[in-house]
């Protein structure tokens, strides 16, 4: 069942992968379809991650190509390739070409707001973990990150990779970038 499903899978996976498919075609629905639809949305979470403090430009919505694939007998697999190809557009934009990413931005959003995805901020996205599971809070792991980026600064390689490494095997997976580091629910 559904509610089965969703303490396993975030929602939005769910849906991506029921839109993936034609209404008039056989749905092949498998938990390996979900898993590869939560790693597309991780991709789209991720680039919406990236322009987090770019506001988007809201576009007509008039001329939105997802509009005119879902009213064309509800084409949803038209629909999330144009999706698709704005994430890729606005991840190779420069983050100095502001106006080119709030444009994009607001593209993609608008697109993905008709099909009910992206609904959610990328840091919950991305902190995200099933009903029931035991693992770190979010204060323990930044407190760990804190004691790791201690350990880098005073070039304890060792230890700053032993932290690493058990927050990896607890499903907690570390970006370092020029803001510091960044943590996702693997």
């Amino acid at each position: 069942t559904v509610h089965e499903l969703l303490d396993v899978f975030p929602g939005e996976a769910i849906r991506l992968a029921l839109l993936k498919t034609h209404y008039r075609k056989p749905l092949d629905f498998t938990n390996d379809g979900i898993l590869e639809a939560k790693r597309e949305l991780d991709g789209y979470y991720g680039v919406l991650q990236r322009v987090s403090k770019i506001k988007p430009i809201t576009p007509g919505t008039e001329d939105s190509r997802t509009a005119w694939a879902l009213q064309d007998d509800l084409n949803t697999p038209s629909a999330l390739s144009y999706l698709r190809s704005r994430s890729k557009l606005l991840n190779k934009l420069p983050v100095e070409n502001t106006e080119a990413l709030a444009e994009e931005k607001g593209q993609l959003l608008d697109a993905a707001n008709l099909l009910g995805l992206l609904q959610q901020d990328p840091e919950d996205w991305f902190k995200w973990q099933p009903p029931g599971t035991e693992s770190l809070d979010d204060a323990a792991i930044d407190a760990l990150i804190a004691e790791r980026n201690g350990a880098r600064a005073d070039k304890d390689f060792a230890r700053a990779d032993e932290i690493r490494d058990d927050l990896a095997s607890k499903g907690v997976l570390l970006e370092d970038d020029a803001q510091g580091t960044i943590w996702k629910r693997g």
